[in-house]
């Protein structure tokens, strides 16, 4: 009994799946799968692929056109004060008058 209980519960996954993916089986369902693959891949990944390339190489040609270009090459030293602002007043301890 307990047999049948676990092979109703695969089945039931099975079917459960099988309609989630749109109820097709076999050949069909593969090549909707493909075809929905290779409309993707076209109409979203390899744009976006090309565009970020594009972006790359017209930020490399900027950069091998000017080459007196400022290049920050050092960390920034932390600002000392205790407000963490480079302008502006510091924080003063006040000194009580006794």
């Amino acid at each position: 009994m307990a047999s049948s209980s676990w092979r109703r519960t695969l089945g039931n996954v099975r079917s459960f799946v099988g309609n989630a993916l749109g109820g097709l089986r076999g050949r069909a369902n593969l090549a909707s799968w493909a075809v929905a693959g290779t409309l993707a891949y076209f109409l979203w990944v390899k744009p976006a692929q090309e565009l970020k390339r594009e972006q790359e190489e017209k930020a490399a040609m900027a950069a091998a056109s000017d080459p007196y270009r400022y290049i920050e090459k050092r960390k920034p030293i932390p600002d000392p004060q205790e407000t963490g602002l480079i302008y502006g007043k510091r924080n003063e301890t006040k000194k009580s008058d006794n």
